[in-house]
């Protein structure tokens, strides 16, 4: 008989302040293997995460009622530090959750902090890394790294203390296909080996076909997902608006299911650009990352740029905005407003309520529109007298692009903006930049989300090996 990991009884959970529940008499059993839970932002997934290594309540405050049991310990009531010696869990949000500035001191901060054994130590430190690939970041600083390669370090972070019970936000949503895989891999690995993995997610493609379990968490209540007749799952809302597989072709850009994203005409002259990169080397601490980069667009053209994780996504996206001075060349922005979206949005978020976000755009830039028209289009306006930062990873998400999109840029990047949302914010994404470019707004939108790129993009650029280049644009299907 399996063993039980996690046991939740009759739990119901209210944030402070909060008039709903986020989780809803919750009755769930944890059991070794991999457990997939799905669900639209806000539903109360990283509740659930949260409450099993003692964030919810212990952390967060509010009120709770039932029982639950842990990796044999009180989530409610054991102390967290020892909570995480057997339940790891790691933030959709990881720039909030890294303490030291080298890789190789951040995977061994638990264990430090644990007293194992120097030898003992270097032994399991080798192991995460080399579980996850990432060996090639271990002397490296955690401020050097992409979104993506830091995801990977606190997954080796937490895989290196070896946690009966591991809890993943959104692991894949920043990574690409290699990363992907890597998370993938270490998941079954860990689940073969005994332990219970649970994994939050949106994207759903990659990681349904080998879950054994499937939840589906909605207004706070969880259920389980069910299996037809072929043995795959069935599941109302997101899963069945689930596309995939996602799949690139050499030479011709990311497409989705044989789709293949639009492409408009190269600007004739650097004159007609939009914005325009003329031999520009960039990259942090004077140390160049990119060199030799060329590139110009339109007004009104959606550029994707994709490429593998810390190739010089957001060192392109930080140097076209300004944010990171060019090492060399010609850096060259339309007149009006540039609007940047950087992967962590909390960085954006600051004031009492979403309201006053948007509206601190408007006001700034002198534009008349209403910011409930912004808020609403992102689908947030029961919300917009609540404090930002009190909000899911996922409305946190849309938040900060009702405050970046508001007032009429003429300059938009967005650093994986899809980060996650779950369906319906991903179409309200795609409305607003739809409208934007409408209007004569050029967008550059740094991503891993191959859906994105076909929906949105007139052109791809492809960032690899210090080099951004566009990628031909594919002949017409029949």
């Amino acid at each position: 008989m399996t063993s039980t990991i996690a046991q939740l009884n009759r739990v119901s959970y209210h944030y402070p302040g909060a008039t709903a529940p986020s989780l809803r008499e919750v009755d769930l059993a944890i059991e070794p293997g991999l457990t997939l839970v799905a669900g639209s932002s806000g539903g109360g997934k990283s509740t659930l995460l949260r409450l099993f290594n003692g964030l919810v309540p212990q952390f967060h405050g509010g009120r709770i009622s039932g029982r639950a049991v842990v990796a044999g310990l009180d989530p409610l009531r054991t102390p967290i530090p020892r909570l995480a010696t057997r339940v790891g869990l790691v933030f959709q949000d990881v720039e909030t959750q890294s303490v030291y500035g080298s890789v190789e001191r951040e995977v061994a901060f638990g264990l430090e902090n644990l007293g194992v054994p120097r030898d003992e130590m270097l032994v399991r430190l080798d192991e995460a890394l080399a579980e996850l690939d990432i060996e090639h970041l271990r002397g490296r600083r955690l401020s050097t790294l992409s979104g993506g390669e830091r995801q990977l370090v606190q997954l080796a972070a937490v895989l290196a203390l070896r946690p009966q019970l591991v809890a993943l936000d959104e692991p894949t949503s920043q990574l690409d296909p290699e990363g992907a895989a890597a998370v993938l891999a270490a998941c079954l690995k860990a689940a073969d080996g005994g332990r219970a993995v649970v994994v939050a997610e949106h994207r759903l493609e990659t990681l349904l076909p080998r879950a054994g379990r499937l939840l589906t968490v909605e207004g706070g209540r969880v259920t389980e997902g069910k299996r037809d007749v072929e043995g795959r799952y069935v599941s109302a809302g997101e899963l069945s608006g689930a596309r995939g597989p996602w799949r690139s072709e050499p030479g011709h850009g990311v497409v989705a299911d044989g789709s293949r994203p639009r492409y408009r005409a190269r600007p004739g002259s650097a004159a007609d650009a939009g914005w325009e990169l003329r031999d520009v080397a960039a990259g942090p601490a004077g140390v160049a990352i990119l060199e030799g980069v060329s590139l110009t667009s339109d007004p009104g053209e959606v550029v994707a740029v994709v490429g593998p994780n810390g190739s010089g996504k957001t060192t392109l996206l930080r140097t076209l905005a300004g944010l990171l001075p060019a090492l060399a060349g010609t850096v060259r922005r339309p007149p009006g407003r540039t609007a940047y979206l950087p992967q962590n949005p909390g960085a954006l978020l600051h004031l009492p309520t979403l309201r006053a976000e948007v509206e601190l755009t408007i006001n700034r830039t002198g534009s008349d529109e209403s910011p409930d028209e912004m808020i609403g289009a992102f689908g947030l306006l029961a919300m917009a007298d609540r404090y930002p930062r009190d909000l899911s990873s996922g409305e946190r998400q849309r938040a900060a692009l009702a405050a970046t999109l508001a007032g009429a840029p003429t300059l938009v990047l967005l650093d994986e903006p899809t980060r996650g949302m779950d369906l319906a914010a991903r179409q309200s994404l795609r409305a607003a930049v739809r409208g934007l470019a409408a209007r004569g707004s050029a967008v550059v939108v740094a991503t891993h989300d191959t859906a994105l790129v076909a929906d949105l993009a007139d052109r791809t650029v492809e960032v690899r090996n210090g080099r951004a280049v566009d990628l031909p644009a594919p002949e017409p299907t029949a």
